[in-house]
């Protein structure tokens, strides 16, 4: 309670702060925000799960944070002691309350200085990525203290230590780093003035992590664990006119964890990434390729578990927003894998032209890398080795086409066509290959200033055993206050003893609410067990039946 009342506090000091007329040197910000299910029913229908005989579940964060000249505090409440569906399994310990994050930074001439919890990135991500993903139950703040200094034009480096926040307790082995980058382009003006941009980075992180034994049931011999892993980013990226590239590199000295089975390879990527945007066109095209990059502050932490990750590495697909298109989403596989991706969008001149996209995404694996996985018999050793350019199995691949267009004032129309590939015995280790086509159809109609009717129509084909799936949608928005929601997917509930069963409806009735900065939403229905991804990262979400609860309120 001792927390909630701080907050208050704090809640209240920045409302007086606030209150003064003219120029604030203290101000006050911060949002609330709320997920909740009352009464979860049982479904057998759908497979819904026991949720421990709770009336009530709920993800709530309260975020404050106060901002003056010189310095900044902040700091977050949680409540997550009844947590929602799929927050809460074996390999994690999302369940609990407190003020898990709480930080103060010093901002001075050339230097700001944080100490508490933090989030930093070091270029993108191969070798330090802290963040919070709510959506996936992420948060994997460091606790400790961050430098950011600019001591020269162009030049800016970063320093930090600490210990990995994993849920409700910091992680024992220590985070340090640093970071560097130079953008030649604020040096040099004539590059200024030639609208050339050229920056490079360098980046280093060290983990120590006590050398305790591993206790597996199949070794017979002790494995000597290092005490300091260590990992290495360099990357340049040019900008000229509509042009752009990005090169980067990273490496990871040996690093045996649960992740890897234990082996004793360095792990390493590379990545590339062309873009370019002129008059309409916007071109993409970039592949990466990483192998054991899989890098955690826990050895042991297990595979199934999303806890402890001190980086990142990026999907190269594109994370769909329309139901049945994201029904089969890619996972990362930290072992080792080739991306590719090619984008291509261009909008035709006129006020209601229209605009088309097309995009291709393949992830393969490599030549060996699999061999690598949950193998006892290379436990110990450096692993089996990839020819560099050799690429394995397809893992995922998609083809998607789009095209948007508002043809008048009162229409616009987003249509999609996306084929793909997903590889369920690599991404979900059984199920074989799921090859579908999906179609979208996502029409909006403004009546008036007042009401708008939007509508989507989904179907999805495959002749995989988990058969086919339709979804259905209707929002009527009433401006500035109301919006009315019913949806409906269709399609086989997820297999029970290895068998789809019938098909079942997933429908689902909504009403949000708008006024000033809060925002409400109350709907009752089921959701289809299946998995919620974002940039690669992937939550199991269990099937459930109930009332809901949405509030967010930002101030």
């Amino acid at each position: 309670m001792r927390y909630i009342a701080i907050m208050v506090a704090l809640a209240l000091a920045g409302s007086l702060f606030a209150q003064e007329e003219g120029g604030k040197k203290v101000t006050l910000s911060g949002s609330v925000q709320s997920d909740m299910m009352i009464a979860p029913q049982q479904d057998k229908a759908i497979g819904t799960s026991e949720y421990d005989n709770n009336a009530f579940l709920s993800n709530t964060y309260v975020d404050l944070m106060m901002q003056s000249k010189w310095v900044d505090a902040g700091g977050r409440f949680e409540f997550n002691q009844f947590p929602m569906p799929g927050y809460q399994d074996p390999y994690n310990d999302f369940k609990g309350w407190g003020v898990p994050n709480l930080w103060v930074k010093g901002k001075f001439k050339k230097v700001d200085v944080t100490l508490g919890s933090f989030y930093e990135q070091f270029g993108s991500g191969f070798i330090l990525r802290s963040y919070e993903e709510r959506s996936l139950g992420i948060d994997n703040s460091l606790c400790g203290a961050h430098v950011a200094v600019n001591p020269a034009k162009g030049v800016r480096i970063k320093a930090l230590s600490g210990l990995q926040r994993n849920y409700w307790k910091l992680n024992k082995s220590l985070i340090s780093g640093a970071d560097a980058e130079v953008a030649l382009d604020e040096m040099i003006p004539s590059m200024m003035e030639h609208d050339t941009h050229l920056t490079f980075g360098a980046s280093w992180v060290n983990k120590y992590e006590s050398a305790d034994e591993v206790v597996m049931a199949d070794v017979t011999h002790k494995l000597n664990l290092p005490k300091f892993v260590n990992a290495f980013d360099i990357r340049a990226r040019l900008q000229k006119g509509g042009f752009a590239a990005l090169l980067e590199y990273a490496q990871k000295s040996q690093d045996p964890n649960a992740l890897n089975s234990y082996i004793y390879g360095k792990g390493h990527a590379e990545m590339l990434s062309l873009s370019y945007v002129k008059s309409g066109l916007s071109l993409l095209a970039q592949a990466k390729r990483s192998e054991n990059m899989g890098f955690r502050s826990i050895r042991s932490t297990s595979a199934l578990s999303n806890s402890s990750y001190v980086n990142h590495l990026p999907a190269f697909t594109v994370d769909q927003t329309y139901s049945l298109a994201a029904l089969y989403p890619y996972a990362t596989q930290t072992e080792g894998e080739w991306a590719y991706q090619a984008s291509a969008a261009y909008k035709l001149k006129g006020r209601y032209a229209p605009k088309f996209k097309v995009n291709y995404s393949l992830v393969t694996g490599l030549e060996n890398a699999r061999e690598n996985r949950n193998n006892a018999e290379v436990r110990g050793t450096d692993g089996k080795k990839s020819a560099f350019f050799k690429n394995g199995e397809t893992y995922y691949q998609d083809l998607d086409f789009m095209y948007e267009q508002k043809y008048n004032k009162q229409f616009e129309l987003h249509a999609m066509y996306m084929y793909q590939q997903y590889n369920k015995s690599i991404i979900q280790n059984e199920g074989g290959n799921i090859y579908s086509h999906i179609f979208v159809a996502d029409g909006k109609y403004k009546f008036n200033k007042k009401y708008t009717l939007r509508g989507e129509a989904q179907f999805l084909y495959t002749e995989h055993e988990s058969g086919n799936w339709g979804f259905g949608l209707l929002e009527l928005s009433v401006a500035p206050y109301l919006m009315f929601t019913v949806s409906d997917q269709i399609g086989k509930c997820e297999p029970e003893s290895g068998v789809y069963g019938d098909l079942t409806h997933y429908y689902n009735f909504a009403v949000t609410g708008n006024y000033k900065s809060h925002r409400l939403q109350l709907g009752y229905g089921r959701t289809r067990a299946g998995y919620n991804c974002n940039g690669g990262v992937c939550r199991y979400i269990p099937a459930s039946k109930g009332f809901t609860v949405s509030y967010n309120y930002n101030f």
